[in-house]
């Protein structure tokens, strides 16, 4: 599992990519400190519209990045999303009016919503070898996990000695030691202009390969699945860890560090067993855990919620949900790297990262509202309804059989087309990875 790190780039840009996770975890804390003051019993409308425009700018802004970012110069174009988003954290502390927040936080996750999916369509490029981009894709994994557990510890001991407009510095520090650890790094020029097309073709580019190619359609249905279990954590644990009499924030806390620390132990895991297993087995087995755990705790939920007896099958329910969610999002990386040439990467991580959201844009509110209205009991039920109807749709979707080399043709090109020649060694069907493009506009068993 950590092979990768002898690679020097990588390195970096790993060490880039914690600094810059608790860097936004402070900014997370700081944040709705910032709502409550400016809006004190409001504030928890003013995180909601936050989080929607959260979303929105990931929706909205992944695809259009990810149409131009493979012709841009990659480093550059990295540290420049990392001042931004440095610069606006710089501003936060000095906001005095509810529509100021709102606006920086578009700006910001609009600068995160283009770096991302540029990293992340970096990494298979330095990392060539299958075995140790998975590792890779674990890696990462952890430091989202390490992310979610250290960074509330560390606000809370800095909030001890100074004011939480502070902790908007500590943004900014981790966004500029990000941008100063990849700029020395040679990362991938600028390629050649090989979409073409007008600028509509460009965005919706990654969104079209992405949908017409089987696993990835897979991928976005266990996404959903995915979106319904973490919604239900991330909404609903302090609801369901304060209804019981004496907890407080030490035990949310705890809480979710047991589905972090689930998450952390199939990280470890993954690489074996995706080795043994394969993608679809074990991406659609995760899926199924979380269905499952999700129907249980609405069981559960409704003969113990509110009392003592219900923490501990909690906290070993939030581990398992914790694991399945890893195994779920952890390989969609190898997925997106099977189903794109090196130049169009940007894209479809950009396409991934905007359709993905949208899964959670649907789980979020329905976690949330079941919860308010209808009952948590009820709330799980649902969610373990959309995890379900996530799992059939990703097995109906997604082949059991899904090579790499597709035997075809192509009628419809000349016997000396370069394509032919090069690629396909003559007229004769051969195959070769397969791939959406400009030659291959569906799938070759697709009805």
């Amino acid at each position: 599992m950590w092979a990768p790190l002898k690679n020097p780039i990588y390195r970096r840009l790993l060490l880039a990519q914690v600094i810059a996770l608790l860097g936004t975890g402070l900014a997370t804390v700081a944040l709705g400190l910032l709502a409550y003051d400016l809006a004190g019993d409001d504030a928890g409308a003013v995180l909601g519209t936050a989080l929607a425009i959260k979303m929105v700018a990931f929706i909205l802004v992944a695809p259009v990045v990810g149409a131009f970012a493979g012709r841009l110069p990659r480093r550059a174009f990295l540290v420049s999303m990392d001042g931004i988003r440095a610069g606006v954290a710089l501003m936060l502390p000095f906001v005095d009016q509810v529509w100021q927040v709102y606006l920086l936080v578009f700006v910001l996750q609009s600068a995160s919503a283009a770096f991302t999916p540029t990293f992340q369509a970096t990494i298979p490029e330095i990392l060539p070898d299958e075995a140790d981009y998975t590792a890779a894709l674990s890696l990462s994994r952890l430091a989202y996990d390490l992310e979610s557990l250290v960074s509330p510890l560390l606000a809370a001991l800095l909030l001890t000695v100074i004011g939480f407009h502070w902790l908007f510095s500590g943004t900014a520090v981790g966004f500029l030691v990000s941008a100063l650890l990849i700029l020395p790094l040679a990362l991938l020029r600028p390629a050649p202009d090989a979409v073409g097309g007008n600028t509509w073709s460009r965005i919706t580019l990654g969104a079209r390969v992405y949908l017409r190619t089987p696993r990835l359609r897979g991928l976005l249905a266990i996404t959903l699945s995915a979106a319904a279990a973490s919604a239900m954590v991330i909404v609903n644990t302090v609801v369901l860890v304060r209804a019981i009499p004496g907890f407080g924030q030490t035990e949310v806390a705890v809480t979710l560090a047991a589905h972090g620390g689930g998450s952390m132990a199939m990280a470890f895991a993954l690489p074996r067993l995706l080795g043994r297993r394969g993608d679809r087995p074990v991406m659609l087995g995760a899926a199924a855990v979380l269905t499952i755990g999700l129907g249980a705790f609405a069981i559960v939920a409704s003969r113990l919620g509110g009392t003592q007896g219900f923490w501990l099958p909690m906290l070993a329910g939030w581990a398992l949900l914790g694991a399945a969610y890893g195994a779920c999002v952890t390989p969609g990386g190898r997925l997106l790297r099977r189903s794109a040439a090196p130049d169009g990467l940007p894209a479809l991580f950009a396409a991934q990262f905007a359709l993905s959201h949208v899964c959670w844009l649907v789980a979020y509110p329905l976690a949330g509202q079941a919860g308010a209205g209808l009952g948590q009991p009820m709330a799980f039920a649902l969610l373990a309804g959309l995890a379900l109807t996530g799992v059939l749709l990703a097995w109906r979707l997604w082949p059991a059989n899904d090579p790499d080399v597709i035997a075809h043709r192509h009628p419809d090109l000349p016997p000396d087309h370069d394509h032919i020649l090069r690629e396909h060694g003559g007229p004769a069907a051969h195959g070769h990875p397969y791939r959406i493009d400009a030659l291959h506009s569906r799938w070759p068993d697709a009805p």
